[in-house]
């Protein structure tokens, strides 16, 4: 009999120190990421800096895609609620651009300033404001936090309105963090200040999903333990809650290459998102 324990919560919910050059990766991202929105902006194709809010991080940027929307993407950056903004993701809009989406990329405001609950809010009203702007169908993807805050939408709880939720055909978590409560016992909660009620009510593994939800929790063969189990953990919950999931570990794949499926159309990452 093997049983499952935890040391160290910190160290088990910490990537970059196990990933060969994990030091290097957001500087790559923006490298990326920048010239994608320079080469979305030459061909009129982006629209930067959106307003969804009042805060200062509270904007999105929309990419477009040739000819007339199939539908909307968005997709919600990780970071531990705390860290970085949408600028380094607008690379990982091309496997839905060429599949002829628009996708929407939010910012949003980082612990300490503000709670998590206060981020899902937020989500909500730039999820919001992207669908006011492009008809049809509405697909969410998010890394890690963002994992977290997309699956936050669906929930019965969510601050999602009704006529938007309605409208959400897939939904995936890449290495989604969906239950918090973990999170108490690691050094980032020194940021977060997650406590036992809100730890419970931000959790969607503590949720009910609204009826329709479809939903794949997707993470990487080589991630951390705890990411695997909390990537199967959403998906096995939901499934008795009457929710369509699936769960999937990439083979070969870290907390943060495994992201690099969206940047094609013809990837399982990016044809499951969008539904094909």
């Amino acid at each position: 009999m093997i049983y499952y324990s935890v040391d160290d919560w910190t160290n088990a919910y910490s990537n970059t120190i196990h990933i060969a050059g994990g030091d290097g990766w957001p500087a790559l991202w923006t490298e990326l990421a920048a010239a994608y929105r320079a080469s979305a902006e030459a061909n009129g194709r982006a629209r930067l800096g959106l307003a969804y809010g009042d805060g200062e991080r509270e904007r999105f940027d929309l990419f477009l895609p040739a000819g007339e929307p199939e539908g909307l993407v968005v997709f919600v950056h990780g970071g531990y609620w705390s860290e970085l903004d949408n600028s380094y993701w607008s690379h990982l809009a091309a496997g839905s651009i060429d599949s002829g989406y628009a996708v929407a990329i939010p910012g949003y405001s980082l612990c300490p300033a503000v709670r998590i609950a206060e981020i899902t809010v937020q989500v909500a009203a730039a999820i919001t404001r992207a669908a006011g702007m492009i008809a049809g169908p509405v697909h969410l993807a998010g890394h890690s936090a963002g994992g977290h805050l997309v699956t936050r939408m669906l929930a019965e709880q969510s601050p999602l309105g009704e006529a938007v939720a309605r409208r959400i055909a897939n939904t995936v978590s890449i290495s989604g963090v969906h239950d918090l409560r973990p999170l108490m016992r690691t050094e980032v909660n020194d940021v977060l200040h997650l406590d036992v009620r809100e730890a419970a009510a931000e959790s969607p593994v503590l949720s009910v999903p609204r009826a329709g939800t479809r939903l794949l929790c997707w993470v990487g063969a080589s991630e951390r333990a705890e990411f695997r189990r909390q990537n199967a953990l959403l998906a096995n919950i939901w499934a008795g809650l009457g929710a369509e999931t699936a769960s999937y570990e990439e083979p070969d794949r870290h907390h943060f290459d495994v992201l690099d499926g969206l940047l094609t159309p013809h990837h399982p990452l990016t044809r499951a998102l969008l539904g094909n």
